[in-house]
């Protein structure tokens, strides 16, 4: 969830990535600038509503509007259409007379809280069988991050990890296991695209409110083998053909948990490289027992966090109105600057519980960078972070991130750059 500030007047971004043999351009159709296209102007009075419904459990009306998006053009529809039947056929090779595929269209889908707050937003794409026009399927677009703080989550947390040596390279060929919580699910985009772009990644993903999980599959194409029943085992024994056509070799690495992100700290045992947290509710709160360094939330994730690169990202709102942990409103003009009272209260919540400080012996650090266009920061805490084994100083840090912001950007073949979600607004947490 992501308050806005204002839309760059850059039309897209185009980030060059060279190898050895060639040189390629590489478009981000998730670029800020898109925005236009489904931010709306009249609520929702400029899309479609697609689904909508009352949720049980604090996020009022949950909805889904399309938009339609300008990216990527008809002309290249005919690239998806030869992968479809490329993944049919190696599926389904007997059955050749149904494998060719017509791209109907892309639209932007956008999940709505109360009808206004803009949760999230994926891009989706529709295709049906060309020999049955009625099977229908939507594929949400998993190279796609469209909002800037979910790339901020990323190019912070995975620039952290390559600093306390983790070993990013073999993780993305899937020579290495990489274990992932997502602690809020909304559409499922960062989700998807670490499991999409991370061949070693096993991406757990934590969600109360089941509407929204629902939402993300039925309206937002999110792949459905990727939900866990409460007995813990796959909601549904085995994909559907189109589902295998769409997500064979991601969704076998995709869990979706109904659950509080307490409750399953609580009872999991498996200990994460990465956790990536946003779990602002309907009201626009972060959770005060997810940020309570007294509670059993913090205390248990320090526990399930890897011990020498564990890394943590958690999006925050600098302008959020919160409730003190007594459920009374607290509202002062300190929440609306970037490391306002509220901000650095968290921040320092989770720096002092999951990695200590020089006194205790903590190793780690903890920072945060402002998002670039919007009123949001991303607070890191990583342990084993070390530069040249000294204390970290700020510019030191910066620098080793930046460093390896670019290995990040060359083994993901990202079509955006780190950096700026790295350097803006960077500061250490004490």
């Amino acid at each position: 969830m992501w308050r806005r500030v204002s839309i760059i007047s850059k039309r897209w971004n185009r980030r060059l990535f060279s190898t050895q043999t060639q040189r390629c351009l590489i478009e981000d159709e998730g670029d800020w600038s898109y925005s236009s296209e489904w931010w709306g102007k009249n609520n929702d009075s400029d899309g479609q509503t697609v689904l909508r419904s009352e949720s049980d459990n604090g996020n009022g009306i949950i909805s889904v509007v399309s938009h339609p998006c300008s990216k990527p053009e008809p002309v290249h529809w005919t690239s998806m259409e030869k992968w479809l039947q490329q993944r049919y056929a190696k599926i389904h090779p007997e059955d050749e007379q149904n494998g060719h595929f017509t791209v109907l269209g892309y639209q932007w889908r956008v999940l709505r809280f109360n009808d206004f707050t803009r949760q999230s937003t994926v891009k989706i794409m529709a295709a049906c069988r060309t020999s049955d026009p009625s099977s229908v399927c939507i594929m949400q677009q998993p190279h796609i991050l469209a909002v800037p703080y979910l790339k901020s989550m990323l190019s912070v947390g995975l620039a952290s990890l390559a600093s306390c040596n983790f070993d990013l390279r073999s993780a993305v060929h899937g020579e290495k296991t990489m274990n992932i919580l997502c602690i809020g699910h909304g559409g499922g985009s960062l989700p998807l695209f670490l499991a999409s772009n991370i061949q070693g990644a096993i991406v757990d993903v934590v969600e109360i409110d089941p509407l929204v999980i629902s939402a993300s599959i039925q309206a937002m194409g999110f792949p459905a083998f990727s939900k866990v029943s409460s007995s813990g085992e796959r909601a549904v024994a085995h994909p559907e053909m189109m589902d295998e056509v769409l997500w064979k070799g991601t969704h076998e690495r995709l869990f979706v948990y109904e659950s509080d992100a307490a409750e399953f700290i609580l009872k999991t045992t498996k200990v994460y490289d990465l956790v990536l947290i946003d779990a602002y509710d309907g009201a626009d709160i972060f959770p005060h027992k997810l940020w309570d360094q007294n509670g059993p939330f913090l205390k248990t994730l320090r526990s399930q966090l890897q011990p020498d690169h564990g890394t943590v990202v958690v999006n925050l709102h600098a302008d959020s109105d919160i409730m003190d942990s007594d459920g009374n409103d607290v509202i002062s003009d300190e929440q609306l600057l970037p490391m306002g009272k509220y901000v650095s209260r968290v921040c320092q919540a989770y720096k002092d519980v999951l990695v200590g400080n020089e006194s205790d012996g903590g190793l780690g650090l903890a920072f945060v960078a402002s998002v670039p266009w919007l009123c949001n920061s991303s607070l890191v805490v990583s342990r084993g972070f070390e530069v040249d084994g000294m204390m970290p100083k700020r510019n030191l840090v910066l620098n080793t991130l930046v460093n390896k912001s670019q290995e990040v950007e060359d083994v993901l073949n990202l079509s955006f750059s780190c950096l700026q979600y790295i350097k803006n607004g960077f500061v250490l947490v004490d």
